[in-house]
C-alpha cells in the first residue's frame, strides 16, 4: 500500500474557512415565512400587500404607542451590589451543587436562576432540595410553565423536526421523573423578577419581555431592537436566556442587555465547563462577567447512562459540542458548532 501524502495544512485551512463561509452565507437572499424559507424578494411583495399606509402624524402616533412602557406591578427587589445568575440546569445537579458552592467564594448577596430545572439530564427532583438550600431566587422558564399545566410538550419554540424530537424525548422523560409536588412548586414561581443592582434596574425573565420562549441571538438581535424592548418594560437593563449562548452587549444608551448562560452543559464551544454571570456594581457602574464553572461531568454522563437517557445528550456534556438543539441556530451561531 503507498504511503498517504499529508494534507497541506495551507489548503486545509483554506478548504475549511470555505466551508464556514458556506455556513454562514447559506440563508443570504432568504427569509424565514413561519417554518419556512423564501426568498427576500417574495418576502418584501407580501408585507407590501398586507401593509397599510399611514399619513406622518399617524405614523408618529403609532410609534410612540409602539415604544411606551408597558405595565408592570412586579416588586424591585434589592438593592445588591453582586449578584450571581444563570437559567438552564437542566436537571444537572451536579453543576448546581458546584454554582451554589462557587457563588460563596464570589461574595454575592444573593443567586437567581431564570428558569427550564429540567431538561437533558438525570433525576429532575434532586434539583429543588439545591435550589431551596442554596437560597436561589428563581423564575419560570418554558420547562415549569409547561410542567406546572400539564402542556404535553416542553414549548421550547423549536421548529425543526430533529430538534422537537429530541426535546420531545427530553421533556417526557423530565415529566415522568418530577414529583407533583415540585410542579406545583415550580407553578408559584414568578414569571419575571425586577433587580436593583446599584443604581439600575434590571429585569430578569426567561426568554424575552414578550415571550417566555423566545429566541434573543447575538447576531439576529439589533441595538435598536433592544432599546425598544427595554424603553417598552422600563427598565436600565435585560437579563436573559432561553437560546444557551451567554453574551453580553452595552447598548448605545448605555443600558445593559446579556444572556446570563446555563450550567445544564456546555455552551457549544468545545470545553466541557459551563457558564454563569456575576454581576457587580461599582460606584455608578455595573460590570457583567462570565464565569467558567467545572463540575463532576464524568460522574453526570454515568447517571445519564443509568437512566438510559440518548447518547446524543451524553456526547455533548463529555465533548462540549452540541449534537442536539442545533437547526434553531441562526448561520453565524451555527458556523462556530462543529457539527
Amino acid at each position: 500500500m503507498a504511503n498517504r501524502i499529508p494534507e497541506d495544512p495551507l489548503a486545509k485551512n483554506v478548504r475549511a474557512a470555505h466551508h464556514k463561509t458556506e455556513k454562514l452565507t447559506a440563508h443570504r437572499g432568504m427569509a424565514t415565512w413561519g417554518e419556512k424559507l423564501v426568498p427576500l424578494g417574495r418576502f418584501h411583495e407580501a408585507t407590501a400587500r398586507a401593509g397599510r399606509a399611514l399619513g406622518s402624524a399617524e405614523r408618529e402616533r403609532e410609534a410612540q404607542d409602539f415604544i411606551a412602557r408597558r405595565p408592570d406591578q412586579t416588586p424591585v427587589e434589592g438593592p445588591y451590589s453582586r449578584v450571581a445568575v444563570f437559567s438552564g440546569i437542566y436537571s444537572n445537579h451536579f453543576a448546581l451543587e458546584a454554582l451554589l458552592e462557587a457563588s460563596h467564594g464570589d461574595g454575592v448577596q444573593a443567586v437567581y436562576c431564570l428558569g427550564d430545572f429540567g431538561g437533558f439530564g438525570p433525576s429532575p427532583d434532586k434539583v429543588r432540595p439545591l435550589l431551596e438550600q442554596g437560597g436561589v431566587l428563581a423564575i419560570q422558564g418554558n420547562y415549569e410553565e409547561s410542567l406546572a399545566t400539564g402542556y404535553e410538550d416542553c414549548n421550547c419554540g423549536y421548529t425543526d423536526p430533529r430538534d422537537n424530537h429530541f426535546a420531545e424525548i427530553s421533556y417526557r422523560y423530565t415529566a415522568s421523573n418530577t414529583s407533583a409536588d415540585f410542579k406545583r412548586w415550580m407553578g408559584s414561581l414568578p414569571q419575571r423578577r425586577r433587580v436593583q443592582i446599584g443604581n439600575r434596574e434590571f429585569l430578569l425573565v426567561h426568554g424575552s419581555p414578550r415571550r417566555i420562549n423566545e429566541f434573543l441571538f447575538a447576531s439576529t438581535s439589533p441595538d435598536p431592537f433592544f432599546e425598544v424592548l427595554l424603553d417598552q418594560a422600563g427598565t436600565d437593563g435585560l437579563l436573559f436566556s432561553h437560546t444557551g449562548l451567554h453574551w453580553h452587549r452595552r447598548l448605545p444608551s448605555g443600558r445593559d442587555v446579556a444572556n446570563v448562560g446555563v450550567i445544564g452543559r456546555p455552551a457549544n464551544d468545545g470545553r466541557t465547563v459551563v457558564w454563569y454571570s456575576l454581576i457587580e456594581a461599582t460606584g455608578n457602574e455595573i460590570s457583567i462577567s462570565y464565569k467558567p464553572l467545572e463540575y463532576d461531568h464524568l460522574g453526570l454522563i454515568a447517571e445519564m447512562r443509568v437512566e438510559g437517557l440518548p447518547e446524543e445528550f451524553i456526547e455533548t456534556i463529555a465533548t462540549g459540542w452540541w449534537t442536539t438543539c442545533l437547526e434553531i441556530l441562526p448561520a453565524r451561531e451555527r458556523a462556530s458548532s462543529r457539527y
